[in-house]
C-alpha cells in the first residue's frame, strides 16, 4: 500500500500542485475512482448496498461475515481515497445502524484494522469526514458532460435517498465555486511580493466573486434537501464519537487500540476553503471558536492543511493594505470580507432550517402516534440537538465566526 508522492521536485512557493490542489477542481479529488481492485470486492459489495443493509438492520451481520483484507494491494492516492470513503461509510452505518440508543463500543477488527491502515497512509482520521463524503465521493453520469448537479452522482451513499445525494452534491458545488478564489490567493500573495497593485486588485475582485458564487451554490440546498429527511435520517450518520452524549466513551478500534478513541463527525469546518480565505484576509476568531477550527484541520488531507499553514506564514495582506493607503485596494478587500460574512450568515440560515426548526418539528411529530422517524424507525436523534455533527455548540460557534469575520473589515 502506498500513497503517490507528488512532492519530489523542489517546490515553487505556493504552487497548487505542491499541495494536491487542482487548477480545475480545487480541493476536490479530480475524477475519483469508482471501483476498487478485485481483491476488495467484499468491501464494495457491502458499500453499494449500504442504505438497504442499514434500514433492514442487516449491516452489522454482513460486516461480521466480511473477510479481513490486507491493504497492501492498494496503490496510489485515488485507490486509497476510495478505500477510505468505502470503509468510512461502512463504519458510520455499523455504529449508527440502530440509532443513538443502540450504538456499539467496538468496531470489529476485520473493519478496524484495514480502516486504520488506510487512514494512516492518507494522514486522515478513521471516521467519515468532509474529505471523504464530499471531496472524494462524486462522479459524472456522462463522463464528457458538465460538472453540474444534473450530471453528477455520489459514488457511495448512506440512508437519505435524494436528500443525501443533494446534500453531498450541493456541498461539492460550493467547493467548485471556490476554485477561482483559491487561485486568487496565490495571485494576491505573489502580487504583494512583486508590489503589483493592479494584479492584487484583480485577485481580490476574483476572490470576492468566488465567495459570492459559493453563497449562490449554497442556496441550492433548499431545492435538493428535505429538512425532515436531513434531520431525522441523514444527520446521525455524519455524527462522530467525540463530544457526543450518545457515545461518551468513544469507540474501540479492535486490533488497533485497547482504549476507546474519540473522533469528531463531519463538519463544514473541515472544508479547507474557508480556512484558506480566513488566513489570507487575516480574520482572527475568538479563542474557543479558533480552537475548534484548528482541531478541524486534523480532518483535512495533510497537503491541504499545509496549504493553509503556508498562507498563515506568508506576507500579511492586511498589513500591506494598511500601509499602502490605496483606497481602491481597501474597498476590494472589504468586498471579500463582506462576501465571507454574508456566506457565514447564510450558513446560519441553512442550519436554522435544517437543524433547529427540523428538530422542533421532529419532536412534535414523535409525540404523534405511528410516527417512526429515526434511522431504525424509532425516535429522531436528540444527542446533538444543539450541536453540530463535529461536536461544536452550533449557533454560538457559527455566530461567533460570522461576527469576527465582519470585524475583519478595514476602515476606509
Amino acid at each position: 500500500m502506498e500513497a503517490s508522492d507528488d512532492m519530489e521536485e523542489p517546490p515553487l512557493p505556493l504552487a497548487l500542485t505542491r499541495f494536491q490542489i487542482s487548477e480545475e477542481f480545487g480541493f476536490l479529488l479530480p475524477d475519483p475512482l469508482t471501483e476498487l481492485p478485485a481483491p476488495y470486492g467484499p468491501w464494495m459489495d457491502i458499500a453499494h448496498e449500504l442504505p438497504q443493509l442499514i434500514m433492514s438492520h442487516q449491516l452489522r451481520s454482513h460486516v461480521h461475515q466480511m473477510p479481513q483484507l490486507s491493504t497492501q494491494h492498494l496503490r496510489g492516492r485515488e485507490e486509497l481515497h476510495l478505500a477510505h470513503l468505502v470503509l468510512s461509510c461502512i463504519t458510520m452505518g455499523y455504529v449508527w445502524q440502530e440509532g443513538e440508543e443502540g450504538t456499539v463500543q467496538v468496531l470489529p477488527r476485520n473493519l478496524a484494522i484495514p480502516y486504520w491502515e488506510v487512514s494512516q497512509a492518507l494522514g486522515l482520521p478513521p471516521i467519515l469526514s468532509h474529505a471523504d463524503l464530499v471531496l472524494a465521493n462524486w462522479r459524472r453520469k456522462d463522463p464528457n458532460g458538465p460538472l453540474e448537479i444534473e450530471n453528477l452522482d455520489t459514488i457511495i451513499t448512506l440512508p437519505g435517498g435524494e436528500s443525501l445525494r443533494g446534500f453531498v452534491l450541493v456541498t461539492l458545488l460550493v467547493e467548485k465555486a471556490a476554485v477561482p478564489g483559491i487561485k486568487a490567493i496565490i495571485r494576491a500573495l505573489r502580487a504583494i511580493l512583486q508590489c503589483d497593485e493592479e494584479t492584487l486588485h484583480r485577485a481580490l475582485q476574483e476572490l470576492a466573486g468566488a465567495i459570492e458564487a459559493m453563497s449562490e451554490a449554497l442556496r441550492r440546498m433548499h431545492d435538493y434537501v428535505d429538512p425532515e429527511v436531513f434531520y431525522t435520517v441523514i444527520r446521525i450518520f455524519l455524527s462522530g464519537w467525540k463530544d457526543n452524549p450518545a457515545m461518551p466513551r468513544g469507540l474501540i478500534y479492535e486490533g488497533v487500540s485497547q482504549e476507546p478513541m474519540a473522533y469528531s463527525g463531519g463538519s463544514a469546518a473541515q472544508s479547507t476553503v474557508l480556512h484558506a480565505f480566513d488566513e489570507l484576509l487575516g480574520i482572527c476568531h475568538r479563542e474557543d471558536s479558533a480552537a475548534f477550527l484548528h482541531r478541524m484541520r486534523d480532518y483535512m488531507p495533510p497537503p491541504h492543511r499545509a496549504f493553509v499553514e503556508e498562507i498563515q506564514q506568508a506576507v500579511s495582506l492586511k498589513q500591506h493594505l494598511l500601509s499602502s493607503g490605496d483606497a481602491r485596494l481597501r474597498a476590494a478587500f472589504n468586498r471579500c470580507v463582506s462576501a465571507l460574512t454574508d456566506f457565514r450568515s447564510y450558513h446560519i440560515t441553512i442550519v436554522t432550517k435544517y437543524i433547529s426548526i427540523a428538530a422542533a418539528k421532529a419532536k412534535a411529530g414523535w409525540a404523534e402516534p405511528n410516527s417512526g422517524a429515526g434511522p431504525s424507525g424509532g425516535k429522531p436523534p436528540t444527542a446533538l440537538e444543539a450541536k453540530g455533527t463535529g461536536g461544536s455548540h452550533i449557533f454560538s460557534f457559527l455566530k461567533s465566526i460570522r461576527d469576527t469575520t465582519r470585524e475583519g473589515m478595514i476602515n476606509a
